[in-house]
């Protein structure tokens, strides 16, 4: 059975929910379910497998949250095994589903666990003792749990695969396979997923038993409307990129905008460069703890940040209800990344801006990204000091009208009044506005034009996992593991491991060389040292590894 919907929502009253749900639920102040809860929750209150999808932002995780409460017999038993899994792609999404549980089973005093790598495991491991009722986990440390013998799953009645694609990106789908493995056979399935690649029907011909499909599609425009995200792209070259960005966010002024970019050292750069242009910039990435995450974000939601930059894991599922702007520092490296990232505007009717900068080598990554995506992202002139110009006088004209309007000007008269014996009160306003522009910050003539460049062929593409190779990449660096090939050690379970640890994602990975006792992974020289501190914190096939560059003088050895 398929579902395909946009349409309106009824109440959750109908949804035949228990009344401690229903009593959360309007504490919370939800008044109507989403059209993917309206969709999903009833066949899932009825005990059907099922695969949605529905794009970041619609409220899928209230849509298989509710469901599974509503299923508990004994909230909070002393030393029971989980009755749900939900198994999602990183930490910070990890804290915010099981967040969402416990808001939403806080009357029925559920007890709701999140499971992550880069958290010690000792609490962990005494959570699951005392007994859970939910538990929330990234792959990787829910393997390692099992293998531990500390989470058991044999009572357990529902699981559910969150951000499904993201998952198979991150290098986890056999990791997903070993743990569905342990999960008894006539358990409810749930998938959600942004996108439906064949990867995942795969797993869902494999795993879910004549599952409900829904898809949540976004209202259609009428002919002639505008597109609710406006897509643009510039071509610039790598050394102007952050002069350009600093130019656009001049001339855009979002109220609020998430710049992603690939590494943490550019996060924090461009953090550092932002904050001396008089933007008020947080940074969000894979070094920081969670307290430093939770002051980010509240700042962001308060409004007293108005710029966050992040990487792609550290911003996966943060939702900010005023984002007006997401600007892509690198072209993703995939359509979907792309799809999750423009996501996060353009929300509840409401216009957003997407702005991508490219260098001229990854112009073809934008047009492989609008055929899959059938986006049309135009390509346009970083704007020139002279456009600069024009619209800080626009800002300060819409700033001035709207204190003509409103503002109670009279304490100012006596100035002008002064001055107008004196200077033409034309004058006068010239004088006045021109100390208005300085006031803002650095003038338009401090700027320098940006270049303008063609797009090209790109060089050639690096060499694939596996292939021979002498020195690493250029801008890369390689990374000695102890363990190899007699441990277990395959490809993915070194991407699974640096991706689900730190900011990096799958395809920022470059070749990777397993031998018998060691392995060899390049990484981008910008995160070496973030991957090496992750890496000695977690495990690889439960077993704690030697992590270190690898040393300039090791003889080549032959590639696997």
């Amino acid at each position: 059975m398929t579902i395909t919907t946009s349409g309106e929502a009824a109440g959750f009253a109908d949804l035949e929910l228990r009344p401690e749900l229903l009593k959360a639920l309007s504490g919370l102040g939800y008044e109507e379910p989403t059209p993917i809860q309206r969709e999903a929750i009833p066949p899932l209150l009825d005990g059907y497998d099922l695969l949605g999808q529905a794009a970041t932002g619609t409220g899928k995780t209230a849509a298989f949250a509710l469901p599974v409460l509503n299923r508990l017999e004994k909230a909070g038993a002393e030393g029971a095994p989980p009755c749900a899994l939900v198994l999602v792609p990183t930490r910070e999404l990890a804290i915010q589903v099981s967040e969402a549980f416990h808001r939403y089973g806080r009357e029925m005093g559920a007890q709701v666990l999140p499971v992550y790598g880069g958290a010690p495991i000792g609490r962990q491991l005494g959570a699951l003792k005392r007994g859970v009722d939910v538990v929330v986990a990234t792959p990787g440390r829910a393997l390692d749990l099992i293998n531990r013998g500390a989470l058991h799953l044999e009572e357990l009645r529902t699981v559910v695969l969150d951000e499904a694609d993201e998952m198979l990106d991150m290098g986890f789908a056999e990791d997903i396979e070993a743990i569905l493995a342990e999960t008894p056979e006539q358990r409810q399935t749930v998938l959600f997923s942004a996108t439906v690649p064949p990867r995942i029907d795969q797993i869902a011909r494999r795993h879910l038993r004549q599952p409900v499909r829904i898809e949540i599609k976004r209202p259609e425009r009428e002919v002639g409307e505008p597109p609710l995200v406006r897509q643009r792209a510039y071509v610039v070259d790598r050394a102007h990129k952050p002069a350009a960005l600093g130019r656009l966010l001049d001339v855009e002024a979002p109220a609020a905008a998430i710049v992603f970019c690939r590494t943490r050292d550019q996060v924090d750069e461009l953090t550092e460069m932002l904050n001396g242009r008089g933007y008020r910039a947080e940074a969000l990435h894979g070094g920081m703890n969670q307290d430093q995450r939770d002051r980010v974000m509240g700042r962001l939601r308060a409004g007293t940040a108005e710029l966050l930059i992040a990487t792609d894991v550290a911003a996966r599922g943060i939702d900010v209800e005023h984002l007006t702007h997401v600007v892509n520092y690198h072209v993703p490296s995939d359509p979907d990344s792309f799809v999750h990232r423009i996501g996060r505007v353009g929300r509840a009717g409401r216009e957003g801006v997407a702005l991508t900068l490219a260098e001229p080598r990854e112009h073809r990554m934008l047009k492989a990204i609008e055929r899959a995506t059938g986006l049309k992202i135009t390509v346009e002139k970083i704007p020139t000091v002279a456009d600069l110009r024009a619209r800080r006088l626009e800002l300060t004209r819409a700033a001035l009208r709207e204190s003509l309007l409103n503002d109670d000007l009279d304490p100012y008269r006596v100035v002008v009044e002064s001055l107008a014996d004196e200077f033409d009160v034309m004058e006068v306003a010239l004088a006045a506005v021109k100390l208005a522009q300085e006031a803002g910050g650095a003038t338009a003539d401090e700027e320098e034009e940006i270049p303008e460049v063609a797009p090209r062929r790109p060089r050639e593409d690096r060499p694939g996992r596996g292939e021979r190779r002498g020195g690493p990449t250029a801008g890369m660096t390689r990374l000695f593991l102890g363990l190899g090939r007699r441990n277990g050690v395959r490809p993915q379970d070194l991407v699974g491991a640096i991706a689900g640890e730190s900011s990096l994602r799958g395809r920022d990975i470059g070749a990777i060389e397993i031998a018998d006792r060691f392995s060899l992974v390049e990484v981008p020289e910008s995160a070496a040292a973030e991957v090496i501190d992750a890496l000695r914190r977690t495990t690889i096939k439960g077993k704690k590894t030697i992590v270190r560059r690898e040393r300039s003088d090791r003889p080549e050895r032959r590639s696997r």
